[in-house]
Order: structure tokens, then sequence, then C-alpha cells
């Protein structure tokens, strides 16, 4: 670990020049490994295990002395799988702001291929199977009930033990063009029902166009066997 997370401590103490063979500072180690795995269990499913492994700053990196680092969640990253935590100087005569690699791993019980299958394979329950995996290691959510996945339609092989994670499955249609659909309307405060015809395919998770009575057509989201949600 000391070699892994080796340079920083020195470049905030000493400077650059004697920071060829020092180590991180265990205090500010501690603190980016705490704000980490909060970071990550505010989002993990319940009854997971967070672990954090702290990389290496870019040797190349030049920074000045500094009394005070600040560790943070950059806006808009993610704590799960492989990341980074800001770093900033906030006490030093050069304020400077630089990332640190960080890998998080979220270990939880999900389905997985209990062998080998093809695109196209139609699951069944003789094909799944429940593990303790690492959920963070690839994009895409994982399941926790294998029933939830029987009938589904695989758009990509999966191995062995592979987790079954949403973007691997073919995207369900829910309804067809022309097919008459219930239309949940909301917005800021309120949330209206209707009905509608819809005007082109209902694809899972996409958007599809539907027209009212009213003749006024409007763009939604295709979320169910027949429903599609329009947010205003």
């Amino acid at each position: 670990m000391l070699r892994r997370t080796a340079f920083l401590s020195c470049l905030l103490l000493a400077g650059w020049p004697a920071c060829a063979q020092s180590v991180l500072d265990p205090a500010l180690v501690e603190r980016v490994r705490q704000l980490t795995e909060t970071a990550a269990r505010a989002s993990a499913p319940p009854n997971t295990r967070v672990s954090v492994e702290i990389g290496a700053l870019d040797a190349r990196l030049r920074l000045a002395p500094c009394r005070q680092v600040q560790p943070y969640l950059p806006p808009g990253m993610a704590a799960w799988g492989r990341t980074r935590i800001g770093l900033r100087c906030t006490d030093g005569a050069v304020r400077w702001n630089v990332t640190l690699p960080v890998r998080v791993a979220v270990f939880g019980r999900a389905v997985v291929a209990s062998g080998p299958l093809p695109a196209g394979a139609s699951l069944s329950q003789d094909h799944l199977a429940l593990a303790d995996i690492d959920i963070a290691a690839e994009p895409g959510a994982v399941f926790a009930d294998p029933a939830q996945l029987v009938g589904r339609v695989l758009a990509h092989p999966l191995g062995a033990a592979d987790a079954v994670r949403a973007p691997v499955l073919k995207a369900r249609q829910w309804f067809a063009a022309g097919e008459t659909v219930q239309v949940r309307v909301a917005g800021e405060g309120f949330a209206v029902a209707s009905e509608a015809q819809a005007l082109g395919a209902g694809i899972e998770g996409q958007d599809v166009r539907v027209r009212f009575e009213s003749g006024r057509v409007a763009s939604g989201r295709a979320v169910g066997e027949r429903r599609v949600d329009l947010l205003l």
C-alpha cells in the first residue's frame, strides 16, 4: 500500500526535490478512504460491502508545498468502480487542485449466468444463479431476483459466472404502433393520466410519440405494458 500510494506526503511537506522516495501521509489516506466509502455507501444497495483501494498521483506532477489538503468528490464523478477523488490545497503559497485515482468495489449478491450463454438466448431459471460479486466492477444495473429475468433475451453473450447486467439484455417492446396506451403526464406538483394512441412501437426506455384524442401529439418515454410517461 505504501509504495502504491507513495509521493504525496513529501509534496505536501517538503516540495518536489525531496519526493522521489516519499510515502503518502496516512492521515490523508484515511480521509480519502472515509470520503470515498461514505459516497459509495450512499448509493450502494442494502447488504453490500464497500472496499476502497487508493491509487497514486501522477509522478510527473510538481506540486508546491501545502499545509492543508482537502479531499472531495468531483462533481459528476461516481464513487463506484475506477474513479477519482479530488485533492485541493487550501492553505499554501500556491493553491493547486489535482485528482487521485481510486478503485471502489461494492460486493453484493446478484444474478449471474450459471454457464456460457450466447447472444439471443431466452433466459430460463436454469440459466441463472446467485453469487456474491463486485457489482461496481462494470457499468450497468444488476438484478437480485432471477425471476425478474426469466423470458428476457440476451443482446450479448455471457460467460459462466458473468453478472447479468441491464446492458446485456435486449430492450423489450411494450406496445406496437396504433395501440391505445395509458399516458402519465407529470410536472412540478401535479400528475394526471390520460389515454392516447401510440404513433410508433414502444421500446423499453426509448421515447415514443403519442396522439391524444384532442389531436395533440407529444413525445414520452415507454415505461411498461402500454404505459408512457410524459414529463413536462
